[in-house]
C-alpha cells in the first residue's frame, strides 16, 4: 500500500465526490475511482457505499479513515524529521556528563537555553563512561579528560578545586592554600571514582605528601554538608554550599583545578549545531566562573 494511495482515500472521503477529489489532487476521475476500486481488494474491505447516488464512506470505511489519517500524519511527522537532520539541525539534545557537572554547569547552561534551541535531556554517568553513550544516542558528552582523536572536543573550562570550610575557620580567610597547608586538618574527600580526589591525589603524590586524616565521601554535597558541620575541611570543585567559604588550592603555586571537555561524534549529521553549542558552553563558563578559567 502507498501513502500515495491514502493521500487519495482520504481525499475522496473529506469530499464524499471522486469528482471533487479528483479535481482537489489533479489526477483524472476514472484514475481515481481505479485507485480506490484496488485499495479495496488490496484491503478485502469495502471502504464506500455506493449504493445510492452520493459516495458515502461504508462502516468499514469511516473506522479505516481514522488509522489512513494517522499513518499519513506519522509518515509527514518523518518527512519533517528527515529534512531537519539533512539540514543539520536538532529537536532534542541528549547531553551526557558526571553528576556535579550536572548540577553546576549543564542545568545553569540549558536554564539559558531560548525556543530556537533543541530540546535538552541530560544523561548522568560517570568518568570517561559519559564518551560511551555517544555511542548509544548522546548528541554532546562532557569529561574531565581529554578525549581520544576519534571524537572531536573542546575544552570548555578548567574548574579550581577548593578547600570550603566555615566562614569562622582559621582558613576562611587565606587568599589561597598550598597543599602543605591543607594537610594541617582533617580532609573530607570524595572517593576514587571522582575526578577530584584523583587530580588531588596526583598533586600530593608528586610532591611526597600524604593526608594524615582523611574522611571518604561518595558525594559533593554530602562533603560539604560534613564540612558545613565541623568535621573538617572538604575538598571539592563544585559550587559552595551551606554557607561555606571556598578557598582555592595551589600545588606549588600553581592552581589545582580540574579541565572540563565537550565532546562529539564528527560524523554526527547536526556537528556544527553541537561544535556552536560547546562555544556557547565554553562562553557560559567563563561568564559564570571568571575570564581565568580557561587554559
Amino acid at each position: 500500500m502507498e501513502l500515495r494511495t491514502l493521500r487519495y482515500f482520504v481525499a475522496v472521503a473529506e469530499a464524499e465526490s471522486v469528482s471533487a477529489a479528483a479535481e482537489r489532487i489533479s489526477i483524472t476521475q476514472p484514475a481515481l475511482s481505479r485507485q480506490m476500486r484496488e485499495l479495496e481488494r488490496e484491503l478485502k474491505v469495502v471502504l464506500f457505499d455506493r449504493r445510492t447516488g452520493r459516495l458515502r464512506l461504508s462502516a468499514a470505511g469511516r473506522q479505516f479513515l481514522d488509522h489512513a489519517r494517522d499513518v499519513l500524519h506519522s509518515a509527514d511527522v518523518a518527512v519533517g524529521a528527515a529534512e531537519t537532520i539533512s539540514a543539520g539541525r536538532l529537536v532534542r539534545v541528549t547531553i551526557a556528563a558526571p553528576s556535579t557537572t550536572l548540577t553546576d554547569v549543564v542545568a545553569p547552561f540549558i536554564a539559558t537555553f531560548g525556543p530556537g534551541d533543541p530540546l535538552p535531556s541530560v544523561v548522568e554517568t560517570d568518568g570517561p563512561k559519559a564518551l560511551e553513550t555517544l555511542y548509544q544516542g548522546t548528541d554532546l558528552a562532557l569529561v574531565t579528560h581529554a578525549p581520544p582523536a576519534q571524537w572531536r572536543s573542546l575544552a570548555v573550562a578548567v574548574f579550581p578545586m577548593f578547600a570550603y570550610v566555615p566562614p569562622d575557620h582559621p582558613k576562611a580567610a587565606h587568599r589561597v592554600l598550598d597543599l602543605p597547608e591543607l594537610l594541617a586538618d582533617r580532609l573530607i574527600l570524595l572517593d576514587h571514582s571522582f575526578r577530584p580526589r584523583l587530580v588531588l591525589q596526583e598533586a600530593l603524590t608528586a610532591r611526597g605528601l600524604m593526608p594524615r586524616d582523611v574522611v571518604e565521601c561518595g558525594n559533593a554535597q554530602v562533603a560539604q554538608a560534613l564540612a558545613a558541620a565541623g568535621r573538617g575541611v572538604a575538598v571539592v570543585s563544585d559550587d559552595p554550599r551551606f554557607g561555606l567559604v571556598g578557598v582555592p588550592l595551589t600545588a606549588g603555586g600553581a592552581p589545582l583545578g580540574i579541565r572540563l571537555f565537550a565532546a562529539w561524534d564528527p560524523a554526527h549529521h547536526a556537528a556544527g549545531l553541537l561544535a556552536d553549542m560547546a562555544r556557547r558552553l565554553q562562553d557560559h563558563c567563563v561568564a559564570r566562573y571568571g575570564t581565568g578559567v580557561l587554559p
